[in-house]
């Protein structure tokens, strides 16, 4: 650390280079750190000096940062965040109280984690947990999260990515339907297929269905879909990540033995830029042991879809 003090003119500077490159402008900076727009100025020149380097083209808009600049807003960024992420983890133990933010699917929210909410609170009673939630397809960087469920490519899998399950996916309905539908030897015309707006449906290519909009309802938010499904509007394809728990309960049944296994792992990740605190591990270690569970009741009420052999072999 003495080693750092010498190679900056003072500890303030890394603060005031941070919201400069962060608002792309001096003059913003100023007004966020409640100075005056030459006092940054002045700050920044003597940084720049102090270096070597030139940190910022100034323009006439603003300022942008140069290449070297880049690679030190960048590790300042980083740097900052952990420092933030400790005191943060200091203030939690303090109260007793420690927050756990995740990056998941309205859908996996809705489905899956809601129903053992409860046995979540035994488990952690001390935990405040809160969610960044996405409506359609799960993905991109984990910012200012501790813990994202992700499907992630096996060939593109790194250490720190946790394993849950293969992405796995079988077309599901409620048992009326399925009775009152998709087994009725009589019926007129191909059953209702439940889909999302971006969505591959060549899965319905077995059940009679072109997958044109005219024989599908179309949703946007993969929780609505599944919500359908249930309510007996048609039938969905179904990811077992999110329809586990009702495949348990009875609530969904496997509408054929059209189950697919893909190439992608559904992970859970932890940011590059922040330690792992004991207690997002727990927590998820918890979800992959919760999801594995129900996995395996899923493959004891339904031993012919092969659930078992597919995850076996996904691993």
């Amino acid at each position: 650390m003495s080693n750092l003090r010498r190679k900056l003119p003072s500890s303030s500077s890394l603060f005031v280079f941070e919201a400069a490159a962060r608002c792309g402008s001096f003059t913003r900076a100023a007004d966020e750190l409640c100075v005056s727009q030459p006092a940054v100025s002045r700050m920044l020149s003597r940084l720049e000096e102090h270096l070597g380097v030139q940190l910022f083209e100034r323009t006439r808009g603003g300022a942008r940062l140069t290449e070297s600049g880049s690679i030190l807003y960048r590790r300042v960024q980083e740097g900052f965040s952990t420092i933030e992420s400790a005191i943060s983890e200091i203030e939690s133990r303090a109260t007793g109280i420690e927050t756990v933010t995740l990056s998941v699917s309205t859908a996996f929210t809705t489905h899956w984690l809601m129903p053992r909410m409860s046995r979540f609170s035994q488990r952690f009673p001390s935990v405040d947990m809160r969610y960044q939630l996405m409506s359609g397809r799960i993905g991109g960087p984990l910012v200012d999260v501790d813990l994202g469920m992700r499907y992630i490519d096996s060939g593109s899998l790194k250490a720190t990515d946790t394993l849950v399950v293969p992405e796995i996916t079988l077309p599901v309905c409620n048992p009326q339907y399925f009775q009152q539908v998709l087994q009725d030897a009589g019926k007129k015309q191909p059953p209702t297929m439940i889909c999302m707006d971006n969505q591959d449906r060549d899965w319905t290519l077995e059940f009679g269905s072109s997958g044109r909009v005219e024989n599908a309802l179309i949703f946007s938010d993969y929780a609505v879909v599944v919500q359908a499904a249930l309510l007996g509007q048609g039938m969905a394809l179904g990811w077992l990540t999110v329809v586990s728990n009702s495949l348990v309960k009875g609530e969904l049944v496997p509408a054929a033995e059209q189950v697919h296994v893909t190439q992608r792992r559904c992970c859970l990740v932890t940011p590059a830029n922040r330690p792992v605190r004991p207690v997002v591990e727990s927590v998820r270690d918890w979800i992959i042991e919760e999801m594995r569970a129900d996995v395996a009741k899923v493959d004891a009420l339904y031993p012919h879809l092969g659930l078992s052999a597919l995850l076996h072999s996904g691993r």
